[in-house]
């Protein structure tokens, strides 16, 4: 454990590297969500980590891109037909980018691009600056853009993720790890990763607003829309969902037995597809829809029987921390998910499988008897896990002053003066976040 202390500086704004702003809800985006009432943000929407493909998704992704370099950033947008308000205090900037990074050439050319693109913005905005990244590809502009300090804010292993160049991205990320001034993950494994480099990284969990998928809150909540709710009605009960990124992650063994062990009922896989396993797709009583936006997460989840999480133990998914774990839980419906270091904190909130069989099994146990009384129990100490507490956790981290021990609970106790000077600020912005995230898609 390590003692250091971090120089303290607070930032006068924000630049942050992330995915794009309203695209999905990322933890990123939730935790700079609620900071910005308190700080300036500039958001940098980048190219993304996929190589380019000659595919249906590329294609799409580059007209994507090709449309934000064309025009500025504007007030509002559409995020999967739905209307995104853009806060005042967020300014969104789409540099042009070389979309590939595996050879020093293609490095070196994107840190010009960027550089180029990103230095006149930082020279107008409130100083000092802190940079706040959660993608490896900027390792290149650690000590060429002229900010106080680098938080790298590692959510995933990119090296181990389906569809990604996962050498490249392992370089970057160590490059990124070795510049940042101070670094922080989301879970054990990639804390341990972390260490492995000589570093110490601060641990943050992700965080969940359960009034937004408590079923008896309707505030956040919006209706079904008719065709989404005439699709629910027509599907053979019981209903057995996932919603997230349907790929190579998905545990299709388990999906295989669930399916062959259902007598009636139907698996809707909700999200979009990055080359999942074709069986999946082909099994009888699978259906799958497209995204949808986040609002309609919970009155969706009330349309199920029980919720799923059936990612197959592999490297990539040892490391990362699903932000739907503890959205199904709020939901108050069973939910049933395979043995990951992700799930072991809450293994007394829901069911949790070694095996094809036991999931299956454990699904239909849920189909019968529902969520038991001592897991509703354990699951009120999702109210500690609030966004709100973990954007002011990060904070500290964000100005320098916390202690890395790798106990997020220590992080806790040094944010608690904070947390009690900025509750005239929570009251503020709390109605502008519900507004803010009620209106992103949900891929996580």
């Amino acid at each position: 454990m390590t003692d250091a202390v971090l120089h303290s500086t607070t930032p006068g704004s924000l630049l942050v590297f992330s995915d794009d702003w309203g695209r999905h809800p990322s933890s990123c985006q939730h935790l700079v969500g609620h900071l910005l009432h308190d700080y300036p943000v500039t958001w940098v929407n980048t190219i993304g980590m996929r190589t380019p493909r000659l595919d249906a998704a590329t294609l799409r992704r580059v007209s994507e891109k090709l449309s934000q370099w064309m025009r500025p950033a504007p007030a509002q947008g559409k995020v999967s037909g739905e209307t995104v308000r853009i806060p005042d205090t967020l300014k969104i900037v789409n540099p042009r980018m070389w979309p590939w990074f595996g050879g020093t050439g293609d490095r070196r050319l994107n840190q010009w691009l960027l550089s180029r693109q990103i230095i006149p913005l930082i020279k107008q905005m409130p100083q000092p600056v802190t940079a706040l990244t959660t993608l490896p590809i900027t390792a290149d502009l650690a000590g060429v853009l002229p900010v106080n300090r680098w938080v790298y804010y590692c959510v995933d292993d990119f090296s181990q993720w389906p569809g990604l160049d996962g050498d490249t991205l392992r370089r970057m990320d160590a490059d990124m790890v070795a510049r940042a001034d101070s670094l922080v993950v989301v879970s054990e494994h990639l804390q341990s990763m972390v260490r492995q480099q000589g570093r110490s990284a601060s641990l943050l969990t992700h965080g969940v607003d359960t009034d937004l998928w408590r079923a008896s809150n309707r505030e956040c909540v919006s209706e079904l829309p008719q065709s989404i709710r005439q699709t629910f009605e027509s599907l053979a009960g019981p209903r057995v969902v996932f919603w997230g990124v349907i790929d190579r992650r998905m545990d299709t063994p388990a999906l295989v037995q669930l399916s062959r062990d259902l007598i009636s009922g139907t698996i809707v896989l909700i999200g979009p597809q990055q080359d999942p396993d074709p069986q999946i797709l082909s099994l009888p009583n699978v259906m799958t829809l497209p995204p949808q936006p986040i609002q309609l997460l919970p009155q969706i989840a009330q349309q199920a029987d029980a919720l799923i999480m059936p990612y197959a133990d592999l490297p990539v998914t040892r490391a990362m921390q699903p932000l739907k774990l503890k959205e199904y839980m709020a939901t108050g419906k069973p939910v049933i998910v395979n043995r990951l270091p992700s799930t072991l904190e809450w293994s007394d909130c829901l069911e949790t499988a070694s095996s094809p069989e036991e999931f299956s099994q454990l699904v239909r146990h849920c189909l019968r008897f529902g969520v038991s009384p001592s897991q509703q129990k354990a699951r009120s100490r999702l109210a500690r896990e609030s966004w709100s507490s973990k954007a002011r956790i990060l904070e500290q981290i964000l100005i320098g002053c916390e202690k890395i021990t790798g106990d997020e609970a220590a992080l806790s106790a040094l944010s608690s003066d904070r947390q009690m000077t900025s509750t005239r600020s929570e009251l503020a912005e709390d109605s502008s976040r519900k507004s803010i995230f009620s209106e992103m898609s949900s891929l996580t």
